[in-house]
């Protein structure tokens, strides 16, 4: 079983292969993620994923299996990457309160020349945000790097009524369709559990 190196700088996303026992390392692997023109949104965030996990291997001396991933907050078509500033993200806000919008992760694994991706479309629902409130987010310091403005595991929490798909994809990375393509390459879940010893019930 070849070393699986994570190709995102996100503690969310190492945080989360973490949680499902998979040991890894990370690697940069810088690329420009600018839209395509007239790129849709499922294409773009699998394009970005193939893209990373690709740099990635560049990076990584000996065999290898690289990991990349990109997340994209979709409303009515539109992507909304990470705001440029204040009245960015204000406007963001303004824009998902009292509404739904999809949440597109897209997973890449890249092994040699061998590539596979997968992408997760979930749907959140806002309910309306206040403007002091939204300015109050803002000051956080939360919604800086977030794509869309915010963060469904932080702060932002209080703001979503409803959601339908994976909560894990809504964070950055869908823990059961990246399981399934880490054991199509080898790579086996919950490894933290091998040398667990084996629990026997008491009589």
């Amino acid at each position: 079983m070849n070393p699986l190196y994570l190709a995102s700088g996100s503690p969310r996303r190492r945080e989360l292969l973490t949680q499902i026992g998979v040991p890894f390392s990370v690697v940069s692997a810088p690329i420009d993620e600018t839209p395509l023109p007239n790129e849709s949104a499922p294409a773009y965030v699998e394009r970005l994923a193939r893209a990373k996990a690709a740099a990635g291997l560049a990076n990584v001396e000996g065999p290898a299996v690289v990991l990349g991933a990109d997340t994209a907050v979709v409303l009515d078509g539109r992507i909304l990457g990470k705001p440029e500033n204040r009245e960015d993200a204000l406007a963001m806000l303004a824009d998902l309160s009292g509404r739904e919008h999809q949440v597109l992760t897209a997973v890449a694994l890249v092994e040699g020349l061998r590539v596979q991706s997968v992408c997760v479309t979930s749907t959140v629902r806002f309910r309306t945000i206040g403007t002091d409130e939204a300015q109050r987010y803002w000051e956080s310091g939360e919604p800086a790097d977030k794509a869309g403005g915010y963060a469904i595991q932080g702060l932002a929490a209080v703001f979503v009524t409803g959601l339908t798909g994976s909560y894990s994809a809504v964070v950055g990375l869908p823990l059961s369709e990246t399981a399934d393509l880490l054991g199509q390459f080898g790579i086996t879940c919950w490894q933290s559990l091998a040398h667990t010893p084996e629990v026997t019930n008491p009589r």
